[in-house]
């Protein structure tokens, strides 16, 4: 899968799909800021945390026990990635005070079960839930940007890009089994330095 997205809506655009858009820090800001308060609104920002920071599929984050999160390493370990490929992540110390908030709210109301990201009474979410609670928080925020989970991989992906960290680390925090396809989400998805780049050049010669 290449991270695009089916637009479903009704009219000419039906099954069209498109590349992922690329949130600003200021719109992920304002994603989690329009969760809902409480136990729930703390769980899903802990969820756009792992998304966004930790730059995991859906698939993998809906998997997470919460012993895979070790907040003293600062790591997440991801025990079925894609093709099967466990491996371990690296994840800021703000990421992990947002998860810490949900996991404190599992202790405290005895959430059963052994999945990280789940309902108050344990079940755990899917993909479809994912999707709606990101739908939901972008309509509060305002934002017109599609948002989706694969939206804040690529996101992190474009984020260490212009940040100048090296390619195979990238692919290595994706879990990419071929440099290639992280070198395609980074030349559709960080196009600023181009933009920059071709904006500071000059003419050789004065023009009228």
């Amino acid at each position: 899968m290449g991270g695009a997205v089916s637009n479903l809506r009704p009219g000419g655009n039906r099954g069209q799909s498109f590349p992922a858009e690329v949130l600003t820090p200021g719109e992920v800001r304002s994603l989690m800021d329009a969760c809902r308060q409480g136990a729930l609104g703390d769980r899903n920002r802990a969820l756009i945390a792992v998304l966004y920071r930790a730059g995991l599929r859906v698939s993998e984050a809906l998997a997470l026990r919460p012993q895979d999160v070790d907040a003293t390493a600062g790591t997440i370990r991801v025990l079925r990635g894609k093709g099967g490929r466990a491996r371990t992540v690296g994840v800021d110390d703000t990421a992990l005070r947002f998860l810490e908030r949900w996991l404190a709210h599992r202790v405290e109301r005895e959430v059963p079960g052994n999945v990280l990201f789940s309902s108050l009474s344990g079940d755990p979410l899917e993909p479809a839930s994912v999707r709606q609670i990101l739908r939901r928080a972008a309509s509060r925020a305002g934002i017109v940007k599609r948002v989706h989970p694969h939206g804040l991989r690529h996101t992190m992906a474009a984020e260490l890009a212009a940040e100048g960290v090296p390619l195979p680390i990238i692919q290595g925090q994706l879990g990419h089994s071929n440099a290639s396809v992280t070198s395609r989400y980074i030349n559709h998805l960080s196009p600023q330095q181009v933009v920059e780049a071709t904006r500071a050049r000059v003419w050789a010669t004065r023009t009228r």
